[in-house]
């Protein structure tokens, strides 16, 4: 079996961690920035022993990535209007590690950016090795290391907007290639189109966690509606928008479907929506926001108590404004919350959504918080700082009432998510796409709107994605990510992207720092 080095600036990162969220000011330490293959730049690179099983390593770590609520994950959601992790006492203070995703204050020595740049750095890599005609792989495991190859690349341009890039034979004397924005652009459609040509059809039903072509037209839809962006641009190009329709077209060809009963689709079975997921376990999603009296029969425990959204954020959905209890004439994805009478063994007392005012136990018991308080979540918060254990209304999508505490089943694309994004790139050419946005509205329980605005639809996205890791990139195509909003008054709009890591500058001299940092 071929063995790999993993280059230092993947071992150093637990490390560094620490110190890395300050500075990083010893130059005598350089570090390589991608991997290599032990005989790379010796013998020579000479092939994957086992393509699939190759293939099957990235796919394990993939769902490590995704298994929890730091790096990518909080670089999407906590940078945005949609959560944010307050410090409690001295719960989640992580050095203001948090808070600086919310104010838009992280530097290079961030350590989630960290993470995130190696991770899918590494993931790029690991499918170029698979790729490479030496490994034999059959067209089918080449078309999907070429879907995740594009996947990687598209979430290192989206987040940091240059993509290094390292060939097999290349040694660890050798400082990669740098992208720029529009030849990763490129060559990320060009994977796309490849690996659809020999990619599965995998219907809802199927195994909907590898790569298939419904999955890469998504993907491809994604990249085209903020492909503008990528180009260096405010706002999307009409010249894209085309391709947006056309490869959602593909995907409702091959099976995909709106669904209704919007938190069935979060119990961890296949529907007609879930076009590709992850094999992560999903209580990290659960636990992140849940107080430590919530607990449920496979974690009495509790929860973590961590992250809230925003009360702007909560006020966009129909409903009551300070309620959430069934029969508060809530649209459906807003959720409910138990009360005495409602609550049972079935919901295990957690409720769907948005948790906010007094929490109740599967027996209908009023749950209590520290210091003998009642346990009753409040819209407002003191800030990021000075909370109590009970401030800020709780987010709870994959609840632990379906299914489980522990399934598995993260989602990462979705048919709603391809739906608007079409709808998008028909308002963005022109067409009025009310019709589309109320059809789903009218599924979700909510009422018909009567015109559909590029802030209708970026709230509408808001509603019917939230902690699907989309918000950071729908606030950037909207041009509203460096907008204000609670606690954070930063308006810099360098922070679209995010920087380039210490490490990584330091071992590439063809990187070149992002502006603002």
């Amino acid at each position: 079996m071929k063995k790999r080095f993993i280059n230092s600036n993947f071992l150093l990162a637990g490390i560094m961690a620490l110190a890395m969220i300050w500075s990083c000011t010893d130059l005598d330490l350089i570090v390589e920035d991608s991997i290599v293959s032990e005989n790379t730049g010796g013998g020579g690179f000479n092939g994957v022993e086992d393509p699939n099983q190759s293939l099957g390593n990235i796919y394990d770590k993939f769902n490590g990535i995704y298994g929890t609520q730091e790096n990518i994950y909080a670089l999407a959601e906590v940078s945005s209007d949609e959560y944010m992790v307050p410090t409690r006492g001295t719960d989640w203070g992580d050095n203001g590690i948090w808070r600086q995703l919310h104010l838009h204050s992280w530097d290079p020595g961030h350590n989630f950016i960290l993470q995130t740049w190696n991770d899918f750095n590494e993931m790029a890599y690991n499918c170029n090795e698979i790729i490479d005609s030496r490994s034999n792989a059959s067209a089918q495991q080449v078309a999907a290391a070429k879907f995740l190859r594009a996947y990687a690349m598209w979430v290192i341009l989206d987040n940091f907007g240059q993509v290094p890039f390292r060939g097999v034979d290349e040694g660890p004397s050798v400082n990669p290639t740098v992208l720029s924005n529009t030849e990763a652009l490129d060559m990320i459609l060009a994977d796309l189109d490849a690996a659809i040509a020999d990619l599965p059809s995998v219907g809802p039903t199927g195994a909907t966690n590898r790569a298939s072509k419904a999955a890469a037209y998504f993907l491809k839809a994604r990249v085209l509606l903020n492909a503008g962006i990528y180009r260096g641009g405010t706002s999307p190009e009409a010249s894209d928008m085309p391709g947006v329709i056309a490869a959602v077209d593909a995907i409702t060809a091959e099976g995909f479907q709106l669904q209704d009963g919007y938190f069935d689709l979060f119990n961890g079975t296949a529907n007609n929506e879930r076009i590709f997921y992850c094999n992560a376990g999903v209580e990290s999603k659960m636990w992140k926001g849940l107080h430590y009296s919530q607990g449920h029969p496979d974690n009495p425990g509790g929860g973590w108590n961590g992250f809230t959204t925003l009360a702007a954020f909560y006020d966009s959905f129909e409903g009551a404004a300070n309620s959430n209890y069934a029969g508060d004439g809530q649209e459906e994805r807003r959720g409910w919350v138990p009360n005495a009478s409602t609550a049972n063994s079935t919901n295990n007392g957690f409720g769907y959504g948005f948790l906010i005012g007094q929490q109740y136990s599967a027996t209908g018991s009023p749950l209590i918080a520290r210091k003998n308080a009642p346990l009753v979540f409040t819209k407002e918060l003191p800030g990021l700082v000075g909370n109590s254990d009970v401030t800020g209304i709780r987010v709870l999508k994959y609840s632990p009432a379906s299914g489980g505490a522990f399934y598995s089943g993260l989602i990462l694309f979705r048919y709603s998510d391809a739906y608007l994004m079409k709808a998008e790139a028909m308002m963005r050419s022109g067409d009025d796409a009310m019709s589309m946005v109320n059809t789903l509205r009218n599924l979700r329980d909510a009422q018909p709107l009567s015109s559909v605005s590029e802030s209708d639809m970026l709230a509408e996205r808001g509603r019917e994605l939230y902690d699907e890791h989309v918000r950071r990139m729908d606030l950037i195509r909207f041009n509203k990510f460096a907008d204000t909003w609670e606690f954070k008054d930063s308006t810099d709009d360098t922070k679209r992207l995010f920087p380039i890591p210490t490490n990584a500058i330091l071992s590439n001299p063809n990187l070149v720092q992002n502006p603002g940092y």
